[in-house]
């Protein structure tokens, strides 16, 4: 049975941000379904968690229209604008472990051309690395902040930064810190206050938080 796509083409109207295409639950079938029919309305997606087994099983026809980045598991389908300004979101990791998860968020604020900083490996293990980046992190009016382990960065970064600290839990870590959910409840217990959070691994959500927050705030 072939499958049929129904592209959200009214989303942008209704909440300034075009539709995903979630990519791990689709066979190559139906991903080339997919995509060829954004390619006949002349449409661009963002692609999210699209493996490389994925990617690589496409036409080629396909597969030269995607930007595709291994590392976040993400592909720009069609062109997309450059990003215009200085950065207002800056993206940071507790470690290297971290990276994956971050660059989902960065690439999806690319997609949607927002420029980001980044600031990676700062985690609280070494804090003298976070604390000498402090001054440079306060400029940002938004902070995704990404971490495993037990989330510390989280809590830590919230009681550092004026800007919305949206925390990412990264399922990093072993033993009690199961596969995320240790640092799910340290952002969810945290002290410091105001601190938003989504769901394990969601960099395209922390990156739709800080989308919808600075818009938000212009339109006032």
């Amino acid at each position: 049975m072939s499958s049929i796509f129904v592209h959200d083409v009214e989303r942008p109207r209704r909440i300034g941000l075009p539709e995903a295409i979630l990519c791990a639950s689709k066979s190559v079938d139906q991903l080339a379904h997919i995509l060829r029919s954004l390619a006949a309305k002349g449409s661009k997606a963002l692609l999210t968690r699209l493996g490389p087994e994925q990617h690589a099983a496409l036409a080629e026809e396909l597969r030269s229209r995607i930007d595709y980045d291994p590392v976040s598991r993400t592909g720009f389908f069609g062109p997309v604008e450059p990003a215009a300004g200085p950065a207002r979101i800056a993206v940071v990791t507790g470690g290297t472990g971290d990276q994956r998860v971050a660059e989902e968020a960065a690439r999806t604020l690319a997609f949607h051309g927002e420029a980001v900083e980044r600031h990676y490996d700062v985690g609280v293990a070494g804090l003298w690395r976070l604390l000498g980046r402090r001054e440079a992190l306060a400029r940002f009016p938004v902070v995704i902040a990404c971490a495993g382990m037990e989330g510390a960065l989280f809590s830590v970064l919230g009681g550092l930064v004026p800007g919305l600290v949206v925390a990412v839990p990264v399922s990093a870590g072993y033993g009690v810190a199961e596969a995320g959910r240790a640092a799910l409840s340290s952002a969810l217990a945290s002290c410091a206050p105001g601190i938003a959070v989504v769901n394990i691994d969601n960099g395209y959500g922390a990156a739709c938080v800080a989308l919808r927050a600075l818009r938000a705030a212009a339109a006032r």
